[in-house]
């Protein structure tokens, strides 16, 4: 189960190549923030092969999913994801908050791969997510 913290510390959290003045506080250690890649586009880089194999063989296409769907759902998905980190509940699953914006455009690729984050850790370690879509829910 830690391996979920490596992963979604990965997913969102780009390495600055610039050295910090200032030590971080304990929250700011612990939020995920989603960054730009080099091309200007946000993405997701999830290093677990599980995940690859989840979202190439398991994972509904991307085509049946459109960007506003996929907005709301991780809208709901990700403050439920922070309600859990900050009540401490499932704290051997759920070890970091995610900064997620609803307003900003991120697109259509970032946001069906943090949904299938939430599908993926649903799926692997069988956390109930009340925001995920019943067809994408692995656990009733």
């Amino acid at each position: 189960m830690k391996n979920l913290i490596v992963i979604l510390s990965l997913v969102f959290i780009s390495f600055s190549c610039q050295p910090q003045t200032n030590p971080k506080s304990e929250q700011e250690k612990s939020e995920i923030k989603p960054s730009k890649n080099e091309d200007g586009e946000w993405d997701i880089t999830v290093l677990d092969s599980q995940y690859d194999y989840f979202l190439n063989a398991i994972a509904k296409p991307m085509n049946q999913y459109s960007e506003s769907y996929l907005k709301s759902k991780n809208a709901l998905l990700v403050s439920e994801w922070n309600s859990y980190y900050f009540s401490g509940r499932y704290r051997n699953i759920v070890e970091s908050s995610i900064d997620y914006n609803p307003k900003e455009n991120y697109g259509l690729k970032f946001e069906y791969k943090l949904y299938q984050v939430f599908v993926y850790v649903n799926w692997k370690y069988k956390l109930r997510l009340n925001g995920l879509s019943g067809s994408d829910a692995f656990v009733r």
